[in-house]
């Protein structure tokens, strides 16, 4: 089946809408208990500030609490064409997100120009770097592409929390438990030229890598 065939299926649609029926108030409610630290959130204000949009960047690792946290904002993000991504656009439509469909592997320029669109309609976009499959804490130059194309700084972020499980997926996906201390370490805006050129970019896009493993660090940090 391929990944729009499914669609054709009365069965698989169900399917989807009844799976991102019942995640939604199962990650809500589950989240609802986090116990919040942050800092950095002034990037956002400056940002703001100078009449541009967020691009924010974070691991796919991340993604549960990441959604709660930046819910109800209007911000864009890619997911997938396949079943899987119907049944999670559900979801994260449901906490206030807007979806741009494709991914790096299918659908990708389709769902950059949906990106480009909506940021120069005045909305923020998000990436999970190294998404949909890895490999993982490997950025993809999606997020430098769309920051060169619209003039917006990508805003990086980082989320830890003092209890968690872990999943044994490519990316490690990190589930905070319920009343976890969580802590999100936002980073200064990263910037990339207009005329950036391939060399320019990679630069960026390393530095983006560097950055995130520094959030990480100063996430872990406070928790302490």
């Amino acid at each position: 089946m391929t990944p729009t065939d499914w669609r054709a299926s009365r069965a698989k649609r169900l399917q989807a809408r009844l799976i991102s029926g019942v995640g939604y108030p199962l990650i809500a409610t589950l989240a609802s208990t986090f116990r919040w630290r942050d800092e950095g959130l002034q990037h956002l204000d400056d940002v703001a500030r100078s009449g541009r949009h967020p691009i924010m960047a974070f691991w796919h690792g991340r993604i549960l609490p990441a959604t709660y946290f930046f819910r109800r904002r209007g911000i864009v993000v890619i997911t997938s064409e396949n079943f899987d991504g119907e049944w999670i656009a559900g979801i994260i439509e449901r906490f206030g997100y807007g979806t741009a469909r494709g991914s790096t592997s299918r659908g990708a320029v389709k769902a950059l120009v949906r990106l480009k669109r909506d940021m120069a309609a005045g909305k923020p976009a998000a990436f999970t770097l190294d998404g949909p499959r890895g490999p993982a804490r490997v950025a993809q130059p999606g997020a430098i592409w769309l920051a060169k194309a619209t003039g917006n700084p990508i805003i990086p972020f980082h989320i830890e929390a003092s209890h968690h499980w872990t999943l044994r997926s490519w990316d490690r996906t990190q589930i905070p438990k319920p009343f976890s201390r969580t802590a999100i370490a936002i980073g200064e805006p990263l910037e990339v030229p207009p005329d950036a050129d391939e060399a320019t970019q990679e630069r960026a896009r390393i530095a983006l890598e560097q950055r995130l493993q520094t959030l990480e660090t100063r996430a872990t940090e406070m928790l302490r």
